[in-house]
């Protein structure tokens, strides 16, 4: 037995690779399926493209996709390849309308280990069609599946296929890039063009044995047809496409790196997914979380400031606040009971200590003053004590959600810690303002606030 490690290409280490990639794109499926009906809504795409990719590996199917501006011959390439006319070729450019996938049963390759694979050639639309930004995006995400890609010019690169090719590079992606109607130009051109694409400036980004030159619907051509008594006549005829050089390069690259393709691609794809619906779902949240604490900071300061039993104001205060908490730990998908979050907004009163001491101080004095005048101090009170209870709740609410950010917990800071932060980045007098303008807007539409 041989003392050597395995090989990097060793098909053990292939197929461990291989399992792991469909474990990650499971993951990234798995670990979003907690969300809420609302992050469902808006993550349904995200999660049915990892599905699909997830049926991809675990099918073996490998995807080729077409790639290119309009009337490049991306459609025609893809018939000659498969060897009939199975996509729509028109002679009018942005023909492409939608994304194409075309099974290529004869191209004699089978993922290893996948008795039933199948390769599938993608056709997309035009990356320069007039008003197609959304096929645009869709030839990008046809890319962004792709196990491999054909970049399908018929001349030298404008800055919008340079751009588009540049974008596929970083998603390294293997690239062939592939001249097309090649039947176009003289021979000392065409080894021209194949000198410009070899060059300095494709440099790094297209591999000179990934530069191929095909002729997918080549021209009719006039053939002089001599016969045996000496006349001749003249015929056109169309050649057959000319495709045999790039069908051989995909072989060796399938061959070489087929497996491994796949599961490089369905990684990154799962990584990408994840980062991206991560970054959509924390948005989500943050919206959703922002608009509650200013939902229940209104709530707590209509409710104190309206409310003519001075007792009230304090128990209906910390019931808005624990409704509040509640409802932020739901946001952040996290369950905390009534009492629960009864002691989590007195721990935040808590850590707030002697900073929020005004606000109680109004507060106070403004129910006093209430129970002096039996209630009918209300609306003399209504702005100072309403307006102070609920910047109260608006900075319970600031601290509760980083609590929630923080997995229920204060991190590596103390409460007292994060809850000066939040005092000193809150526009306090913005805030009071604010609330203090929902309150003049409830009591000039209370019918009886002239003859409190």
């Amino acid at each position: 037995m041989s003392d050597q490690p395995p090989h990097p290409g060793d098909s053990s280490d292939v197929d461990t690779d291989y399992q792991a990639a469909i474990d990650s794109v499971r993951h990234a499926i798995q670990q979003f399926a907690g969300c809420s009906d609302d992050e469902r809504q808006e993550l349904q795409h995200d999660l049915d493209e990892l599905a699909r990719m997830s049926e991809k590996l675990e099918s073996g199917r490998v995807e080729i996709v077409v790639f290119g501006e309009i009337s490049t011959g991306k459609s025609a390439l893809i018939n000659a390849l498969v060897g009939d006319d199975l996509t729509n070729v028109n002679v009018q450019g942005g023909w492409t309308k939608d994304i194409w996938h075309v099974p290529w049963e004869g191209v004699g390759y089978c993922v290893p280990g996948f008795a039933n694979s199948q390769v599938v050639l993608v056709d997309t639309p035009g990356l320069n069609e007039v008003e197609g930004a959304e096929r645009a995006e869709m030839a990008q995400a046809a890319a962004a599946r792709a196990d491999l890609v054909l970049f399908v010019t018929d001349s030298d690169l404008n800055d919008t296929e340079y751009s588009a090719l540049e974008h596929l590079v970083v998603s390294n992606k293997p690239i062939l890039l592939v001249l097309n109607k090649a039947d176009l130009y003289r021979r000392e051109e065409l080894e021209q063009l194949l000198s410009l694409f070899r060059g300095p400036r494709l440099s790094g980004m297209v591999e000179a044995e990934n530069i191929v030159v095909t002729q997918a619907d080549p021209r009719e051509v006039e053939y002089v047809v001599e016969s045996a008594d000496g006349s001749s006549k003249s015929e056109w005829r169309k050649p057959a496409p000319q495709v045999d050089e790039l069908q051989e390069r995909i072989l060796e690259v399938l061959d070489a790196e087929g497996k491994s393709l796949l599961a490089l691609n369905a990684a990154m794809f799962a990584a990408d997914k994840s980062d991206r619906m991560a970054a959509l779902r924390v948005r989500l949240r943050e919206d959703a979380a922002a608009s509650t604490i200013w939902k229940f900071a209104v709530i707590k300061s209509l409710a104190v400031a309206l409310n003519p039993l001075p007792a009230i104001d304090v128990l209906g205060g910390t019931a808005v606040d624990a409704t509040m908490v509640v409802t932020l730990g739901r946001i952040y998908g996290m369950s905390i009971t009534t009492s629960n979050a009864r002691s989590l907004v007195t721990s935040i009163l808590k850590a707030a200590g002697w900073v929020m001491l005004s606000e109680a101080v109004v507060t106070y004095a403004a129910s006093v003053f209430k129970a002096l005048t039996v209630g009918y101090g209300s609306v003399a009170t209504a702005l100072p004590q309403g307006a102070a209870a609920g910047y109260g709740s608006y900075i319970v609410g600031q601290a509760a959600r980083y609590y929630f950010q923080h997995g229920a917990s204060w991190g590596s800071e103390s409460p007292k810690q994060v809850i000066t932060q939040i005092l000193e980045n809150t526009d306090k007098e913005s805030v009071l303002e604010q609330l203090k303008a929902e309150i003049k807007k409830k009591i000039s539409l209370n019918p009886y606030a002239g003859d409190a």
